[in-house]
Parts: C-alpha cells; sequence; structure tokens
C-alpha cells in the first residue's frame, strides 16, 4: 500500500482507523496500538484527548505531521523510536540512538532479581547494585523504583547511552541513588556488590543480518552483537562479575533463546553457584540465568 494515500477531511477517529488498516496490510501485528500512539503522537492527544476529541477534524498541518509518522513507521522504525520512548516495568524511559528499545523480556531480570532477594530477606536493606552496559537504564531504575534503600551503579561504553539513563533516572526521582560510569562492562567497577545485573549483546554475529528490521537497522549494532557464537559479553561479564559480589552476591543476566546452559556453565566455571532454573519469560523461553557468589 502506498505510503503517502491521501488524507481528505480526516476526523481524528477515521484518521486512526486509516493508519490502522495500512499497518495491518504491511503485516504489523500490533496494528490499532501503534496506530493509536501515532495519532496521539502527531496530535498531541493522550487516550481520553482522543476518545473525547474523536469527531474532529484534523488540520492539514496535524494530517502532514502524521503522516510523516506513518511513512516511519510503514518502512519499519518502531514506534518506541518514533515516539522516542518506552515503558519499562511501568516507568516512562525515554530513549536514543546507543540504547535498545527495552522489552518486556528484559523484565524477566527483574522479577528473577526481585525474588532473590525477597527470598533472602535482604530486599529492605542498603544494598549495592551493578547493571552492566545500562543503555537507557531501564534494569537498574525498575530495581531502584522496588528497592527504596538501594545504590545502584551502571556502567556503559556509551557515553551517550549514559546520558540518556541519567536523565531518565532524574526524571524517574531515582538520580540521587545511582551512579554512571563510562566503561566495558565491570572492568570500571570496585568494591563489593550484593547484585549484578546485565542485558548484554548476545545475538551471534552472522544472526544480526536475519533479524527483524525493527531491530536490525534501528537498535545499535553493539547491543546486540554478542561475537561468533553470542557468548563474547557473558564471558567478559561473569568473570568480572565473580570478583566483584559480595558473599553471597547474586548475578542475574539475561540470555537468547538456546544459552541458558551455556551462561549456567560460564557462571560455574568462575566459581558461581546457580540458584535454580531459569526464569522463563511470557512465551516460555528461558530468559534470566542466575547465580549466586557462596562465601568461602
Amino acid at each position: 500500500m502506498s505510503a503517502s494515500a491521501g488524507h481528505g477531511s480526516q476526523t481524528v477517529e477515521s484518521a486512526r482507523r486509516a493508519l490502522a488498516a495500512r499497518l495491518k496490510a504491511a503485516g504489523s501485528d500490533a496494528d490499532e496500538l501503534d496506530a493509536r500512539l501515532l495519532v496521539g503522537a502527531a496530535l498531541g492527544l493522550d487516550l481520553t484527548g482522543m476518545v473525547t476529541g474523536a469527531k474532529r477534524t484534523l488540520t492539514p498541518d496535524e494530517s502532514d505531521r502524521l503522516e510523516s509518522l506513518a511513512v516511519r513507521r510503514l518502512a519499519g522504525e518502531p514506534v518506541a523510536r518514533i515516539l522516542g520512548s518506552k515503558e519499562f516495568w511501568g516507568l516512562p524511559l525515554q530513549l536514543s540512538a546507543a540504547t535498545l528499545v527495552p522489552r518486556p523480556d528484559t523484565e524477566t531480570v527483574v522479577e528473577r532479581a526481585l525474588e532473590l532477594l525477597r527470598a533472602d530477606g535482604t530486599a529492605g536493606r542498603a544494598l549495592r547494585i551493578a547493571d552492566l552496559g545500562t543503555g537507557s537504564g531501564a534494569i537498574l531504575l525498575a530495581l531502584l523504583s522496588e528497592l527504596p534503600n538501594a545504590l545502584g551503579f551502571a556502567t556503559d561504553i556509551s557515553a551517550e547511552a549514559l546520558q540518556t539513563a541519567g536523565r531518565n533516572a532524574a526524571e524517574l526521582g531515582l538520580a540521587d541513588r545511582a551512579t554512571w560510569i563510562k566503561c566495558d562492562y565491570g572492568s570500571g567497577l570496585t568494591g563489593a556488590f550484593d547484585l549484578i545485573v546485565s542485558n548484554p549483546p548476545y545475538i551471534p554475529s552472522a544472526d544480526i543480518a536475519g533479524l527483524d528490521i525493527e531491530v536490525r537497522e534501528h537498535d545499535p549494532r553493539a547491543a546486540l552483537d554478542g561475537g561468533a557464537d553470542g557468548l563474547d559479553a557473558y564471558r567478559a561479564l561473569i568473570s568480572q562479575s565473580a570478583g566483584l559480589l559480595a558473599s553471597n552476591g547474586l548475578l542475574v543476566v539475561e540470555v537468547g533463546q538456546g544459552q541458558s546452559g551455556d551462561v549456567e556453565a560460564l557462571m560455574t566455571a568462575s566459581g558461581l553457584s546457580p540458584t535454580g532454573p531459569p526464569r522463563a519469560d511470557l512465551g516460555g523461553v528461558p530468559r534470566a540465568v542466575s547465580a549466586r557468589r557462596l562465601p568461602r
């Protein structure tokens, strides 16, 4: 379908319906949601405003703004990139070109970490948490929002990503408990951490060309490429984490499909003790792998 279909004199509701139909015809499986988000962004309306203003006619400027957003979406740009933000763990996060779009699968890491801390009875303590390769800050900020006495230390090799994460922390009122460090995974950290979390790059290099266009063309390659077997980042961060964890400290990482066994083996080889089966995401894929540094 042409990306430049004529607008006519559309109402808010007819514009939303027309865009949803175009997205569906282009193969979108979230056409209704995407259309609502894009119309809302183009017109500056929240859901209530779209309902109450459903019969209002769009101005030519509004139609042009909506069309420009529609063209970007039809070309494969994710809605979160177009809007510049994405919700994660109920928190609104700003994005930049240097950050991944946070995905629901990654909430599994937060769930697993909180589950283990609560089982230990340590969730209320003044925990030290490190997030290695933080990107937008999603995992760390979700944990800080749930653990009011915790302090967070986040690393990334990208200064732009750290600036984005810092803005997110400020917007969420968490800046006073978060420290941002430019380094490769845990290489710039010192001291003992009660919890280390990470969603590192884990796509095998040869598989990137076959990824969905939304990921392949719009997520930063450095946040995707896990080397020849997808495990390069784990080799680095697991060995670093083994030296940074406090006694009984926890490591929780996101893994790709089919990687949980290999990552658990790397943890064991570094002297860490896996804490039970990986936690599966909503699709049933083992997604959050965790281990503990046992007292020596």
